[in-house]
């Protein structure tokens, strides 16, 4: 039997909505007992927080592992450390490798990897179409069966209506998970940046922010029609919110997720072509930004994700249209969320709300929360030591982040999977 009990601990929690000095009792991999004042007399490993931040583990839907195919960007092993170091216990994982995974034999070699290499929990998504390529449908229930949490073909927008409502369908009626990047996709082909006066200024082609909404209002009326439980990836414009507030007022079953590069940058972060800040969809106005921090804030987006993303040197160091799209970012996931919780634009459990707490339940698991029975799943954190981040630092094998250089506030100081220590701030 092990038993921890963590003393003098700042309890940030999402479900109640508190942030308040307290114990928590973590016994045998679960959460037995929490609460105000003194810890009573408990037999166990007693670890004083000194007042320091103890909340649930983030669980980050849409990270990218390299394998198979690309091991060189970032393996199992390299995602699973930095996301022990940022905080991350549960990483959701997108089928967009080489080649995609798309049947249970696929699947299962990920899995047996990320639990032989992983310190940390690993749950796999499974591509919606085989090959990703908008075609026929992949054996949605055989997927299931093999441990797929949810289905998606990630960047690659189903253009073939019929063949996205037979998929949304079936998966309805094997009660899967549907998550859709909402994007027309010829408004946004070959897009490097939001349509306005910077791009014009830099030359870069650009995509209008409609293209966001247009595909959301599509993707809304097949959701009506087959009544599928449906998770756009990626929200990140004022254009598409009224439409993802219809339909939820509508009764559908949809939820909405926002990248934390969307939130704490914009398309000035771009600067003089810096490619590092190459994300799709790309960077918005800030305009944009404070809308989808209000609808966060709000909850009419419910998630927010890393979209870690590894690019190796060769792919990013091209010019900007050419480079490669994304960032990593599970080591800066949580101090980049920090910025939001120290421009008091977000409290801290409405932080994790959006970072643990949904997506948990959107995924149907039991952690994200701090209560009796819930896994003992959590992070102690400093929300208040400043830094300078060195990309060349972090765990993960490729260091493509945005943040590189930049002064950030907030250190994980120790995480915890299943009640052990899976990492500690030395």
């Amino acid at each position: 039997m092990t038993s921890v009990v963590f003393t003098n601990a700042r309890l940030i929690n999402p479900e109640t909505g508190t942030d308040s000095l307290g114990w928590l009792h973590a016994e045998n991999g679960h959460i037995v007992a929490l609460g105000g004042g003194d810890a009573p007399a408990i037999v166990g490993d007693v670890i004083d927080c000194n007042g320091k931040c103890l909340a649930p583990g983030i669980v980050d839907i849409g990270v990218k592992v390299c394998e198979p195919g690309e091991r060189h960007k970032e393996s199992y092993k390299s995602a699973g450390l930095a996301a022990a170091a940022g905080g991350v216990t549960t990483i959701v994982t997108r089928p967009d490798t080489l080649p995609a995974v798309d049947t249970p034999e696929t699947l299962e070699f990920a899995t047996r990897r990320a639990q032989a290499d992983a310190p940390v929990n690993v749950l796999p998504m499974a591509a919606l179409t085989k090959g990703r390529e908008g075609r026929e449908m992949t054996e949605i229930g055989f997927l299931q069966d093999a441990g797929a949490v949810a289905f998606t073909d990630c960047d690659h927008v189903i253009t073939n209506t019929k063949v996205f409502s037979r998929a949304l369908t079936y998966a309805k009626s094997c009660g899967a998970l549907v998550i859709a990047h909402p994007q027309e996709p010829g408004l946004s082909k070959g897009a490097a940046a939001t349509s306005g006066k910077f791009a014009a200024l830099r030359g870069l082609p650009a995509v209008s922010p409609m293209a966001e909404r247009m595909g959301l209002d599509r993707d809304i009326a097949l959701l009506e029609m087959t009544g599928a439980a449906y998770h756009a990836d990626q929200i990140t414009t004022a254009r598409a919110l009224p439409a993802l507030e219809r339909a939820k007022r509508n009764g559908l079953d949809i939820t909405a997720g926002t990248s934390i590069h969307h939130l704490t940058l914009n398309e000035l972060d771009v600067a003089d072509y810096r490619t590092f800040f190459k994300v799709k969809p790309p960077l918005r106005s800030e305009d944009d930004r404070q809308a989808v921090i209000e609808a966060v804030r709000t909850g009419l987006i419910d998630i927010i994700s890393s979209m870690h993303t590894p690019q190796d040197e060769e792919s990013k160091r091209l010019p900007f249209e050419e480079a490669a799209s994304g960032a990593v970012a599970l080591e800066t996931f949580l101090p980049a969320a920090l910025r939001l919780y120290h421009a008091g634009q977000l409290d801290l459990p409405s932080l994790f709300r959006a970072m643990a707490l949904n997506p948990a339940k959107r995924l149907g698991l039991d952690s994200g929360r701090m209560e009796p029975g819930a896994p003992a799943d959590l992070v102690l954190f400093d929300p208040d030591v400043p830094f300078v981040l060195d990309r060349f630092a972090l765990k993960s094998k490729s260091q493509n982040t945005p943040f590189d250089g930049q002064r950030m506030q907030g250190k994980v100081l120790a995480t915890y999977v299943a009640g052990k220590d899976v990492y500690r701030r030395t």
